[in-house]
């Protein structure tokens, strides 16, 4: 970190933040884990999935996501971030446990789909309360931290997948080992809950100035701003649990805000990226790498997306955010299009074909994850006025979700119908749309204006 930020991220700013990103890494890891655990519970001595059951499988998660993203806001303007992160923390242990233990297709779906309503309230929370509790001059360092958890959770997962799985793949039951190792991050969060910070500005909401003053000296805010903020609360009546719908349906520049945020969103997730994070060992085994061979490449390409999401989130911090967005939108479009290709050419013997795919695979995830994912999180976590910003994130958050499951759900039946290459040639086209909407519909210039209109923590 830079030297003149250093004053400004504490020690106990550091661990709040590091223990809300545990979230971002719950996320990744639970998202991630199914990519190899997928293939064994699918045997038939084990659930016996069909690619149809495979599709249900990963999409309960993302059903359960949708929602648990949507009820998240609420949750935590009426309860505050704090107590709302511990909940999420033990749905997250108690549902990755049931689901190690189901015994059939239905049991998994069914607990799959819990496991997911902490994935998406995760999701929401962790890049909204990271925003919350940092100052000014580490907010988007911190909330990148957020991002970097998320693909470290899944290279973690798919590490623990390769090791598994090459060790004891011959026992059938080691799906459930994989599952239920990510019960132990989920404790250490529900542990560490308790000693964090909680949200200055959701106490600003809750009229509790004394307390969110003392909670903003500790954080490492300016007295200069703090006293600004606590000053602009107390004069003020949209505090309590924010403004009531009723009131930002009269408010135009409030609802741009709202869809704005659910075009980022939705920017987010027509990439494509979560087929290559939920089927990406069936995906290689397909083009003849082999069950070991793909669960090492799975590592490989995890590996490499934590690299880019260390380096993209280090140019996000100091380059525009929306410039960052086309040029990582941009490079999707180039890889998957190249993947595409590569699948369709026949004059490649199989060991040139998997070598490429590979690559271009890695290229892929290294544009998404190292800049399209962390820099639309960065931007939903920053562009929501504070009285409507748990609800708003949850609205945008759960855009992602559905999409999400509308993707994972088809995506099995769409490689068995039209091919894998043309698979990623479609997402290459969906990429092509997203950079349209970017230079089209998201205007930087109108959002921090409709921004600064209505947060009062901010108005002179």
């Amino acid at each position: 970190m830079h030297r003149k930020h250093a004053k400004f991220n504490n020690s106990f700013l550091r661990y709040s933040t590091y223990v809300i990103s545990l979230g971002g890494f719950l996320f990744g890891y639970d998202t991630g884990v199914i990519n190899g655990a997928l293939a064994f519970m699918s045997k038939p001595s084990q659930l016996d999935l069909t690619p149809a059951l495979q599709g249900v499988v990963s999409s309960a998660l993302v059903l359960g996501a949708c929602i648990g993203a949507l009820g998240c806001g609420s949750l935590a303007d009426r309860f505050g971030r704090k107590k709302t992160l511990r909940w999420i923390a033990a749905l997250f242990t108690i549902s990755t446990i049931f689901c190690a233990v189901s015994m059939n297709f239905m049991f998994m779906a069914i607990f799959r789909f819990i496991l997911g309503l902490a994935v998406g309230a995760a999701s929401s929370l962790s890049p909204m309360y990271l925003a919350e509790i940092s100052p000014e001059p580490v907010r988007t360092n911190n909330v990148n931290k957020n991002a970097i958890f998320i693909v470290m959770g899944q290279l973690t997962a798919f590490c623990v997948n390769a090791i598994l799985g090459n060790i004891w793949g011959n026992w059938g039951p080691i799906w459930r080992v994989m599952i239920i190792s990510a019960s132990i991050p989920a404790i250490f969060l529900w542990f560490n809950s308790f000693h964090i910070s909680g949200s200055p500005r959701w106490l600003l909401l809750q009229n509790k100035v004394r307390r969110a003053r003392h909670l903003f000296s500790r954080l490492g805010f300016p007295r200069e701003v703090s006293e600004k903020l606590a000053n602009n609360a107390k004069n003020t009546e949209d505090t309590g649990n924010g403004l009531a719908w009723r009131s930002i349906w009269k408010k135009p520049s409030l609802i741009y805000l709202l869809f704005s945020g659910v075009i980022i969103a939705l920017i987010q997730q027509i990439s494509g990226v979560n087929t290559v994070m939920y089927y990406g060992t069936i995906l290689l085994e397909r083009i003849g790498m082999g069950q070991s061979g793909s669960l090492y490449a799975n590592v490989l390409i995890g590996f490499v997306s934590v690299l880019a999401s260390i380096f993209g989130t280090r140019l996000i911090a100091k380059y525009d955010h929306h410039r960052m967005l086309l040029i990582g939108l941009s490079g999707n479009i180039l890889f998957l299009a190249l993947l595409a290709f590569v699948m369709h050419l026949k004059s490649l013997d199989q060991a040139a074909t998997s070598l490429l795919v590979l690559v271009f695979l890695a290229l892929f995830l290294a544009s998404h994850q190292g800049i399209v994912s962390p820099v639309t999180w960065l931007i939903m976590s920053e562009m929501f006025p504070t009285v409507v910003q748990a609800r708003f994130m949850s609205i945008a958050t759960a855009t992602t979700w559905i999409t999400n499951f509308v993707i994972s759900l088809i995506f099995p039946l769409l490689i068995s119908s039209v091919g894998v290459g043309m698979s990623f040639f479609i997402f290459a086209l969906s990429n092509g749309v997203s950079v349209l909407l970017s230079i089209f519909v998201i205007n930087k210039r109108e959002m921090h204006i409709a921004y600064e209109k209505n947060d009062f923590l901010t108005q002179k």
